[in-house]
């Protein structure tokens, strides 16, 4: 099941980066919802996905920090609802990479996001094709310390976490830099070392379980 998914996610992407290069006019998206796609097989390598992951890293840069996936942004009832053979990747491309509007490749209009938002996928999510929107974290880092003159250990600790639900609602809570994943440049040792550290950093697993990360340094 796993290598059909990522499969049918390549060759959509390849797909969609035959009617890129091949038309003057490129057909529009739902940013979103090729994030979705692309990102759940692994970012192949195409125009689209490359859009995507931009977008997708783009949110996490202060400032405002946005989910860099809005899943409720991208609508899926209607095609994952109508009657077809087809499997729910195919539906899903269907949707990200739309055929029926002519115009050039682009996004929707963008819009500052709550810090948290209530908004949920259209469709039931909680089944585990979808563990993959669920694995992506957000860690926004704020983290120093340093050592005072009575040799004590002075830290200061605002780092938050923000992560998905079961239908796809975005939440941050406070973590702390001990939490943080290996992945990240935080500097990390058992001494009191002048450190002053401030990033954005999200990780995430596609759908065959394989690890991704981004971080951006402000």
């Amino acid at each position: 099941m796993k290598h059909m998914f990522r499969g049918v996610v390549v060759v959509a992407a390849l797909g969609v980066s035959g009617i890129v290069a091949g038309s003057k006019s490129a057909q529009a998206y739902q940013v979103d919802c090729a994030i979705l796609l692309c990102l759940s097989g692994g970012w192949p390598a195409s125009p689209p996905c490359a859009h995507a992951r931009a977008v997708f890293i783009q949110r996490i840069t202060p400032w405002p920090i946005e989910p860099p996936l809005q899943i409720w942004r991208c609508p899926m009832r209607a095609s994952f609802n109508a009657p077809s053979p087809r499997s729910s990747m195919e539906l899903l491309y269907d949707i990200a990479f739309r055929r029926d509007r002519p115009g050039r490749l682009m996004s929707e209009p963008s819009r500052i996001v709550p810090v948290q938002s209530d908004e949920q996928a259209d469709i039931d999510i909680s089944g585990a094709s979808f563990d993959f929107v669920r694995s992506i974290r957000v860690y926004h880092i704020q983290f120093s310390q340093r050592e005072n003159r009575d040799g004590d250990c002075i830290r200061s600790d605002w780092t938050r976490l923000g992560s998905y639900g079961t239908q796809g609602d975005y939440r941050w809570t406070r973590s702390s830099f001990g939490e943080v994943p290996l992945a990240s440049r935080l500097p990390r040792s058992d001494d009191c070392r002048s450190v002053s550290y401030r990033s954005v950093f999200v990780d995430w697993r596609d759908h065959a379980g394989n690890y991704g990360f981004e971080e951006v340094r402000y």
